[in-house]
């Protein structure tokens, strides 16, 4: 049925071992990379790391698989910055792998070994490779999903149908994006009677059943807790009055050139364009089943509202088996060697950044610098303050101070807190560890701003320490401000449960 583009006398063998030398050496580098790395935690992975540490069924902005994923790895590595985030190139690593099986089942080893270096080499890869986010996971069970619907077109087995249930369950489980598997099914059920096939004899019904089975749990955890991650999320679509925003559509489009790399990006409009207009191959309708609903559907959120660049990261284990397919089909070969070579190269330059960033002066002109060094100063203030006198609590006033904070003072007794900037919660801290009546005085107010003024007439009890300034790169500064509060005289509020140190 799925057209080979390659002479069965071809070595598999061969193209399998040079496969495990290259994603293993790609391997090797990136976790170099993160060894090397003098960047503190971004909010996002520090996040993760608190909530690993209260490891449960759903967070209020995303399902759990990344806690569950950062608390295995740091109890087998421990709680560096290199252990929480060395999870993330072998995740990558595994999906690479997954794409080498499914180009392999559709157009056979050379494809497939060819279609993984790419995958793996990817600008959009290479970058988050180094960080820890739920992209990763995403991405592993995306890959394995498509493997099991690939080899379910092909085979029509129940045993594929099983394991694109549990792909999609425990994906759904690392972010909701994959709910677009559901989406790309549907699109090639409507273009393919082979798709139709696979999905009769109660193979619909299994794939669905477990995906639900295994997403039920968080979806209850929701339902206990008010159904924060879905206000969440329907916030971060932001639909708002007038719709249209063009820019932010051609922003989002244009992001997608260095996510995928220029090259393979022109090479995906244009064979999509081409098959679209004369489908000439199952193989390739399939791939464009799982890449361009997904874009289409974010082109559409972007125009709407706002999309990220890294929201369309499902689209591309696909569409990389469809170009890589593409260009040596069509004999390529500079063409492909050009973007392959310049793949690497941003890899290599990627994986030397974060080791260098404080020594190199073109670094310090980075706004992002400013979010990624200097916690390590503020937890070190921070020390120094709480040893001064005695305190009951930290309080902080954003997620981000709360989530730093708690990673790089992981080692003090000490519990922190939030204050409240709503009368419902806007994130976990703030839904987890509101300050009450109730929260253990005098407290220590840590922020990036100066006291608010109404803490004066809140507390009977105030007084302004000052500010200290932590070193980012050479003349930037973090100003951190401090206050000592006691007695409190607002209104009393159901004390909640002691958060962890």
């Amino acid at each position: 049925m799925l057209r080979q583009i390659e002479p069965s006398s071809t070595s598999e063998t061969r193209y399998f071992l040079s496969l495990l030398v290259c994603l293993g050496a790609l391997l090797a580098l990136r976790l170099a990379a993160v060894y090397a790395a003098r960047i503190d935690l971004v909010l996002d992975e520090a996040q993760y790391w608190t909530w690993s540490r209260d490891l449960a069924f759903g967070y209020f902005s995303k399902p759990p698989m990344i806690a569950w994923v950062i608390r295995g790895a740091s109890d087998v590595c421990g709680q560096s910055e290199a252990c929480i985030r060395g999870v993330s190139p072998v995740l990558y690593t595994l999906a690479s792998f997954m794409v080498y099986l499914t180009g392999r089942a559709l157009y056979g080893p050379a494809v497939g070994f060819w279609s993984a270096i790419v995958f793996d080499t990817l600008p959009g890869l290479s970058y988050s490779s180094l960080l820890i986010t739920t992209d990763v996971p995403l991405i592993l069970f995306w890959t394995i999903a498509l493997y099991a619907w690939a080899m379910l077109v092909k085979r029509q087995s129940m045993g594929f149908a099983i394991l694109l249930g549990l792909a999609i369950g425990f994906g759904l489980l690392a972010k909701q994006a994959m709910i677009y598997a559901f989406l790309c099914m549907a699109c090639h059920a409507a273009v393919s009677r082979e798709a139709r096939q696979a999905l009769k004899g109660g193979r619909l019904f299994v794939v669905v059943l477990l995906a639900f089975a295994l997403f039920t749990p968080f979806l209850i955890w929701n339902a206990e807790h008010g159904f924060p991650t879905v206000k969440h999320t329907g916030a971060n679509i932001g639909w708002k009055p007038p719709f249209i925003h063009p820019i932010q559509l051609v922003e989002y489009f244009g992001l997608q050139f260095g996510v995928f790399g220029p090259i393979l990006f022109a090479v995906l409009l244009r064979a999509s364009w081409r098959e679209i207009r004369h489908a000439s191959d199952p193989g390739k309708v399939l791939l464009l089943s799982f890449s361009l609903p997904v874009l289409a559907l974010l082109c559409v959120q972007a125009l709407i509202s706002r999309a990220h660049g890294n929201w369309s990261a499902t689209a591309y284990p696909a569409a990389t088996i469809l170009v890589t397919a593409v260009l040596l089909e069509l004999n390529r070969r500079i063409l492909f060697g050009v973007s392959l070579g310049l793949h690497l190269a941003i890899a290599v330059m990627l994986a030397a950044a974060p080791a260098f960033a404080l020594q190199l002066p073109m670094f310090e002109r980075l706004q992002f610098l400013s979010r990624v060094v200097g916690w390590h100063g503020v937890a070190d203030t921070v020390r120094e303050k709480l040893a001064q006198d005695h305190y009951g609590a930290l309080l902080v006033d954003t997620r981000e101070m709360a989530a730093e904070l708690l990673y790089y003072l992981r080692d003090e007794p000490i519990a922190l807190y939030v204050w409240p900037q709503g009368p419902s919660p806007s994130d976990q801290y703030e839904m987890t560890r509101p300050f009450t009546a109730a929260t253990p005085e005098p407290v220590l107010y840590v922020s990036l701003k100066r006291c608010p003024s109404k803490f004066e007439k809140l507390f009977g009890d105030f007084t302004n320490l000052g500010m200290q300034s932590v070193t980012l790169v050479k003349e930037k500064t973090r100003m951190v401000h401090f206050c000592r509060l006691a007695n409190y005289k607002g209104e009393s509020a159901p004390a909640p449960e002691a958060p962890a140190p």
